[in-house]
């Protein structure tokens, strides 16, 4: 390619990028990360929260201790958004008053051991501090890597609050079921840090779950020392999301939403067990569909897009663990729903086990047994893809299953059909409809 031409690509793609950004919907889409430190006139629904956690951490700004603190509710109903947001204004006010305050955070998630966890604590530490890790990730004892962790907060800190997030996650490598579990250990190690004289000044820990039995997996040791205050975080009601949405509207330029929008993402992330880190991601999702329209609004077209892709993208993670003919299985029971010319409010396992014999030969692939399929569908059960229900047949006829889809079916079959088993099936929808249009009306007439 010639220079000229070089230099009129790179124009062209400078000058799409700028008109990308010049158009957008968007006015600041931080907004929109559910993990963004908001003012306090953003949080919504959380009064009773808010106050508990002010008053447990106010003592830090008096030279006292606070206390340990046990966050606990559903994910996406606000307990790292609220104990973030006061932590940061605490930290603020410390630093305003000359005190040596440090706030360290940890997310357990995807933490596999107590050595690790460790390690990342005295990462974090040294970056609150400013100062070298000063320890190898490997090749050392955990308790050296302790040590130096004490070591950082000592030298730097004369009180530190320290938060570790889905901290049920941090399970470690438990041999046998009676093992200590890794949080269990961690807990026990910072609680009991300034009185066995590891630290000189305040450690005071909040550990975030969503589990309501996790004191009970604790250590005797590690629950009696914790000892922590709790602070309960139930669903966002559907209300309760579109005012969080409502407070977040200027993440978007003026005028760019058309009405309705907001009630809209609402209402689904309501449905979805109230989760505002889900509502947040949809009304993102859904500027995100416009920008790529170039349309210039946002309307509830984009968000029933933006819940389809989200659905898509939840199916796609679900489906990791599915084998070729589970997956299979799967879509012959999805399709019936989407093909059916007639309202179905549950899928009969009749129907479905019947579709799936016809894909079997459609793909050319092995067909297996009623059983087999039925033990597959219980293992999308376990998925969250379906629930099913027996439904008996009338004297004498038996009993069946019945699957109806917890998403969107048509979703669920589209998202199969991007496999690359399934491209056959994509390419003969019409055979597929009428195969299900006769095994459902087979069924009903058999009744």
């Amino acid at each position: 390619m010639a220079d000229g031409d070089d230099q009129s690509l790179s124009q062209s793609i400078k000058g799409r990028l700028q008109e990308g950004v010049q158009n957008s919907v968007f006015r600041e889409k931080a907004l929109l990360d559910p993990d963004t430190v908001i003012d306090e006139d953003r949080i919504v629904g959380r009064d009773e929260q808010l106050d508990d956690i002010i008053t447990y951490l106010r003592p830090a700004l008096q030279g006292n201790r606070p206390p340990n603190m046990l966050l606990y509710g559903p994910s996406g109903t606000g307990k790292s958004l609220i104990i973030n947001a006061v932590c940061q204004q605490v930290l603020e006010l410390a630093t305003a008053q000359g005190d040596r305050l440090g706030f360290i955070e940890v997310n357990c998630q995807t933490i596999k051991s107590h050595d690790r966890a460790v390690y990342r604590l005295v990462e974090s530490a040294a970056a609150e501090a400013g100062v070298e890790v000063g320890v190898p990730e490997s090749g050392i004892s955990t308790d050296q890597k302790l040590t130096r962790f004490y070591e950082i907060l000592t030298n730097n800190f004369d009180s530190v609050i320290i938060i570790l997030d889905e901290v049920d996650l941090l399970v470690g490598r438990q041999r046998d079921p009676n093992d200590e579990p890794a949080h269990s250990k961690l807990l026990y190690q910072l609680s009991r840090a300034s009185q066995l004289g590891r630290i000189e000044g305040h450690v005071s820990v909040a550990a975030l779950t969503n589990d309501p039995r996790f004191m009970e997996d604790l250590d005797g040791r590690a629950e009696s020392s914790f000892n922590p205050q709790d602070v309960v975080f139930s669903d966002y009601d559907a209300n309760q999301l579109q005012a969080i949405l409502e407070r977040r509207r200027d993440a978007y330029q003026e005028g760019v939403l058309e009405d309705g929008i907001i009630p809209l993402s609402a209402a689904f992330a309501a449905q979805d067990h109230g989760d505002a880190r889900k509502a947040i991601d949809l009304f993102r999702k859904a500027g995100e569909i416009a920008d790529r329209q170039g349309t210039g609004t946002i309307c509830e077209a984009d968000v029933r897009d933006a819940q389809k892709e989200a659905e898509r993208d939840r199916t796609l993670t679900q489906m990791q663990g599915l084998s070729a003919q589970k997956k299979l299985s799967l879509y012959a029971t999805a399709v019936v729903p989407v093909h059916a010319q007639r309202t179905l409010d549950a899928v009969p396992s009749t129907v479905a086990y019947r579709v799936y014999q016809y894909l079997t030969d459609l793909l050319d692939t092995d067909e297996k047994s009623r059983d087999s399929y039925l033990r597959y569908m219980n293992e999308a059960e376990t998925y969250n893809f379906v629930v099913s229900e027996k439904r008996g047949r009338g004297y004498g006829s038996g009993v069946h299953k019945e699957y109806t889809f917890v998403d969107d079916p048509s979703v669920v079959a589209e998202t199969l059909e991007d496999d690359i088993r399934l491209e056959a099936a994509e390419h003969e929808e019409d055979l597929i409809r009428s195969v299900v249009d006769a095994q459902v009306a087979d069924f009903f007439e058999e009744e």
